[in-house]
């Protein structure tokens, strides 16, 4: 064999020689190899390619297992280094998994190549070649486990045999775990998982998973069950007694929630109620007091005697008493004091008809007087048809039959129904006066009428009573607190209702020259009126009274009310709705399908609805959820009382609508309750998702505080919430001081939508005052930011259209109304809308610098706001 292979060296020197000689410089330099074959792995039946290089090379043979290769098993490939010129010479074969399969049961199946040159020979290092596989089972798998929260859980895993050693990680619910990203995890070495505190969150099943280059392979599942064992609760306060008089029983009980058992945790031992023995004190019914004596006879023939429910005095419940505490009894002749008649009362009787002739001619000299004035008067102004169109007079009332006189002016520093008025004082003849259009009043009786500068009657419960009389407003509020009320002419005005986000602007010439009206403005109570509402609909605005109905508008008036929807137009479909004369409840307007020519139109804010329309009446905003993101505002508002003489102390949560009127409702409320603001109110959305409001109060300080409640949470229905029918939804925790001495609560309440994230806030012991400094009506041109002549010369400049634009269409641009432009151009006089939107917008920010700013970037100077002329644009 050795002289084999010595020939066949001899024979490839030779060649090598005559074929390929070296050059004369490299001729002594042993051959290095550039590439030496690696370890490989035949992967089921798939060949394995072993590659060799060298140089100087003039020939290279693989010897595999101590034995040399076929020459012609080998694919030789001969190049030259351009950098040395010396010969390189690569050698490939390829491995078969039946050459390996051989050697079944000796070493490792391994290669090497050797390497000549004229000088010697070199060797490469040996390349193991193995068979690649894996076992299918595993030689140990994980086991399901039961364990307790917070405790540590080990999982052993041991894959199964193969080559190369298969790597392993966990699945948990199919879900690949990372140890990285959640540090509770940890893989060990020898593949076990340890999960170090385990939370209900961990509760699943984990999967062992096995694999290399051949395949991959799973345990199967282990169930991890994290329970929580129950715990009980504190003891609830003992419930009143059952017997409202005497002996009787109360309880108290405790619940297993402390925490709640979970997934097979042992429930709590022992008893969850207890009961204990108690003594009511009973009720007392009031007794009258003997009558006292009868008092001395008085100048009209009368005398008096009362008597008191103080023996005994009601308590505890007890009814107070039955019957009059006052009588009165005509005294007899004798007791009566007489006065004489005779000459003296002939005498009184002459003087007073002499007085009552005076005063007669008086008048009629006070009449011819005012008619010559009144021939200087504006003709339009002056035409006795102020009082045939929806108008009364207000300023008279009879202080005798036959005689009228007028109201005395309201107080302007004493009255929420007080405005600013500027009309003339005006008086006619009873003749002229026709009230077959007035929707308010009763025809006076023939006598004279007068109007003293526009001014209402001082009495604000006189104009409720007389408004409430009619068909129309049988359920207007008799509430002079909630309702505004004034006299306007063509030169318009302003109403608003204080601290509710409700007015009502009044443009020039919206009431037509000539005419004068009386309008009010209101807000309408849930409890008093109830709006009919249908599947997935809920109340977004308050209901808004303004009238009277009926009367003739000559442009469109603007009224304004806070809504609570979320402002996003994909998840609602928004209605406004109006009560016609009958009753019923009609939709007048579908938000974002406006049309120029109706009669109503609408801005839809981000807290605030202006309404443009030219029919007054009764409104409502009522939106339908689109989708389950559709959400209400809620404003929640904590209030408790300022002083606690008992044990006892309560804290009211009120979850209303954001609206201002309800918060001021809600205000009104707690300030006759005693009450006061705990923190700032907050602003909760809450989803049409059918799921209830969950209120609980939680860090109250042990040793000195404890909840009454049984229960540790509150809800609020769902549907009492979205359905907007109460104002003033609100929960109270009762609790009890442990001391008289303990005068400090702290604590955190917790407000939530079951299926949301919940909101939480202190409550911090602060008084909120709130304070109102506006002016509930204005008439005339106090009422408005822009001064009417020169809002009348910026209508005349940008009415007319511009070719370079320069009109009231780029105003709308510029002050962000370009959604509205048809509606605009439907009217006589777009840039008056316009400007009658801005006005609505910015009565209490208003700024003329801002708007005059606008209409220099228009082309119009700095200064034109109050210098507008009649120029081209």
């Amino acid at each position: 064999m050795n002289a084999i292979i010595t020939a066949l060296k001899a024979s490839h020197l030779h060649a090598a020689t005559v074929t390929h000689p070296l050059p004369v410089a490299f001729s002594d330099l042993l051959p290095h190899f550039l590439v030496e074959p690696d370890d490989v792995y035949i992967v089921k039946n798939k060949p394995v390619t072993l590659t060799c290089r060298s140089t100087p090379a003039t020939q290279i043979y693989f010897k595999c297992n101590g034995e040399w290769v076929h020459q012609d098993d080998h694919l030789i490939e001969r190049t030259v280094d351009p950098a040395t010129g010396l010969p390189i010479m690569q050698v490939k074969i390829d491995i078969s998994r039946q050459q390996v399969e051989k050697i079944f049961g000796l070493e490792d199946y391994w290669c090497q190549c050797v390497a000549w040159s004229t000088t010697g020979t070199q060797k490469s290092q040996k390349a193991y070649v193995r068979i690649a596989y894996l076992r299918k089972n595993f030689e140990e798998e994980p086991l399901g486990k039961e364990v307790a929260l917070d405790q540590e859980v080990l999982l052993r895993c041991h894959p199964p045999e193969g080559v190369p050693t298969a790597e392993v990680e966990w699945m948990r619910n199919e879900e690949v775990l990372d140890p990285k990203t959640d540090p509770n995890f940890f893989i060990t070495a020898d593949h076990n998982l340890i999960i170090k505190q385990a939370r209900l969150a961990d509760t699943g099943n984990y999967t062992c998973v096995a694999k290399n280059i051949v395949a991959r392979r799973k345990s199967s599942s282990a169930a991890v069950i994290v329970f929580v064992n129950g715990g009980w609760s504190t003891w609830a306060t003992w419930s009143a007694c059952s017997a409202v008089c005497g002996r009787g029983w109360q309880k108290r009980s405790r619940s297993c929630t402390n925490p709640t058992p979970l997934n097979g945790g042992t429930s709590c031992e022992g008893q969850s109620v207890q009961k204990s023995a108690c003594t009511a004190t009973c009720p007392v019914d009031g007794g009258w007091s003997e009558w006292s004596k009868w008092s001395a006879c008085g100048a009209d023939c009368t005398m008096w005697r009362s008597r008191e429910c103080t023996q005994p005095t009601p308590g505890t419940g007890g009814k107070d008493c039955q019957g009059v505490d006052l009588q009165s009894l005509n005294c007899t002749s004798e007791q009566c004091p007489q006065t004489a008649s005779g000459v003296e009362d002939v005498a009184l009787y002459v003087g007073m008809v002499a007085v009552a002739l005076c005063l007669t001619l008086l008048l009629i000299v006070v009449v011819l007087v005012y008619r010559r004035k009144k021939e200087g008067l504006d003709a339009d102004v002056a035409d006795s048809s102020i009082l045939t169109t929806g108008f009364q007079p207000m300023g008279i009332k009879p202080t005798k039959p036959g005689v009228w006189a007028a109201r005395r002016p309201p107080d302007l520093t004493t009255t929420t129904t007080s405005y600013q008025g500027t009309l003339r004082s005006r008086h006619d003849v009873a003749s002229k006066f026709s009230m077959g259009n007035g929707p308010l009043l009763e025809p006076l009786p023939n006598s004279s009428h007068t109007l003293h500068n526009g001014k209402l009657p001082a009495d604000p419960n006189d104009f409720m009573n007389r408004l409430a009389t009619q068909t129309y407003f049988k359920t207007l509020p008799r509430d002079s607190a909630n309702t505004s009320y004034g006299t306007f002419n063509f030169l318009g005005g302003r109403l608003t209702l204080s601290n509710t986000g409700i007015s009502l602007l009044i443009p020039p010439e919206a009431i037509p020259r000539g005419k004068i009206y009386e309008i009010y403005l209101t807000v309408q109570s849930k409890e008093d009126l109830r709006l009919p509402l249908a599947g997935c609909q809920t109340l977004l605005s308050p209901i808004v009274s303004c009238g009277p109905p009926g009367v003739m508008l000559t442009r469109p008036v603007i009224l304004s009310m806070d809504h609570c929807s979320d402002a996003v137009p994909e998840n609602w479909a928004i209605q406004l709705k109006k009560q016609s004369y009958e009753g019923t409840w009609e939709d007048v307007l579908q938000m974002g399908e406006e049309c120029a020519s109706d009669p109503y139109y609408c801005q839809l804010e981000a807290e605030t609805c202006r309404v443009f329309t030219e029919q007054l009446g009764r409104f409502g905003l009522v939106g339908e959820s689109l989708s389950m993101a559709a959400a209400k505002r809620l404003k929640l508002v904590v209030f408790a009382p300022t002083y606690c003489t008992t044990l006892e102390y309560s804290i009211r949560v009120y979850c209303m609508d954001d609206t201002q009127d309800v918060l001021k409702e809600v205000m009104q409320m707690e300030k006759q309750l005693g009450g006061r603001l705990i923190d700032e109110p907050r602003v909760l959305l809450f989803k049409d998702s059918y799921h209830n409001l969950r209120l609980s109060i939680h860090d109250l300080p042990q040793a000195l505080w404890r909840s009454k409640l049984l229960a540790g949470y509150q809800e609020i229905p769902f549907y009492h919430i979205w359905s907007g029918s109460q104002r003033s939804l609100h929960c109270t925790f009762t609790l009890e001081r442990l001391s008289l001495s303990t005068c400090e609560l702290t604590g955190q309440l917790c407000v939530w939508q079951l299926e949301g994230e919940g909101q939480s806030f202190s409550l911090d012991f602060n008084i909120f005052l709130l304070m109102d400094s506006s002016t509930p009506a204005l008439a005339g041109p106090s009422a408005f930011q822009i001064p009417y002549l020169v809002r009348q010369k910026i209508c005349s400049s940008l009415d007319t259209p511009c070719p370079n634009g320069a009109d009231w269409r780029l105003l709308a641009q510029r002050l962000k109304l370009e959604r509205h432009l048809s509606f605009f151009a439907s009217r006589a006089s777009p840039t008056s809308v316009i400007l009658d939107l801005w006005e609505a917008q910015h009565f209490h920010s208003g700024n003329l610098n801002q708007l005059a700013a606008v209409m220099a970037e228009i082309g119009k100077q700095e200064a034109m706001i109050f210098l507008v002329s009649d120029g081209e644009c």
